[in-house]
């Protein structure tokens, strides 16, 4: 996945190429898929970082991807990624805290180097993969405010012990009720950076709007090991 941080204007269409957009799978088809694999070798099922060719089966996934040590830096390296530039808060808060061995990010909303790239309502103004590619542009903002987490880690994000929480808004219509596979976004990007331990708790809730009528607004607990020296 190819990402360029520092071009000067972003529409939509060019986040989502940016982003690197991926089909998402219906029940049926994900279960027409695995059926038509069993007799494939785990092995050879292994999900690609990238993005590309990840099978629906979560139990294959937690079957090829053991407990392997993956550098997050490196993982963004090889997706591409450069993270955006850090939002500063918009309001009367703080960015970030760092309690004990804990670092909460305040809610992140989908703006790439100080641009809102969705806004408006699933799946009226915004289809199924707009919609996951703005939680996965949250994602990154998420881990770009993890700076601020590597600022607590002395600047080294192999430090980031969990990803332990995913707290995802979706400004949704009354009806709409796959807010699951819109944060979804943000979820699989965090396993595609920092692995195993990007698994985490998640709620996905429904809203009917949104602070700047942006389209998803994530934010995340993490636990990392404190340099206090």
């Amino acid at each position: 996945m190819a990402m360029c941080a520092t071009a000067s204007a972003f529409s939509p269409s060019h986040a989502l190429r940016l982003l690197n957009p991926r089909v998402i799978p219906s029940f049926s088809s994900s279960v027409s898929s695995l059926n038509s694999r069993r007799s494939v070798k785990a092995a050879k099922c292994a999900p690609s970082f990238g993005g590309r060719g990840r099978m629906a089966s979560s139990s294959i996934s937690m079957q090829t991807q053991t407990s392997t040590v993956v550098d997050p830096e490196k993982q963004l390296a090889d997706l591409g990624i450069t993270l955006p530039q850090v939002a500063a808060a918009a309001a009367n808060y703080i960015p970030y805290v760092v309690s004990g061995n804990y670092v909460y990010v305040a809610g992140q909303i989908p703006v790439l180097n100080g641009e809102i790239q969705f806004k408006g309502k699933v799946p009226t103004d915004k289809s199924m993969d707009e919609a996951y590619q703005s939680a996965r542009l949250c994602g990154l903002n998420l881990i770009a405010q993890s700076s601020k987490v590597k600022a607590a880690c002395n600047g080294d994000l192999t430090k980031v012990k969990r990803v332990v929480k995913l707290v995802g808004f979706v400004n949704s219509k009354d009806d709409f009720t796959d807010q699951p596979k819109v944060i979804n976004g943000a979820s699989d990007l965090m396993v595609d950076v920092f692995g195993e331990i990007g698994r985490h708790a998640r709620s996905a809730v429904g809203v009917n709007t949104l602070p700047l009528g942006v389209t998803t607004e994530v934010e995340a607990i993490f636990e990392v090991e404190v340099d206090r020296s």
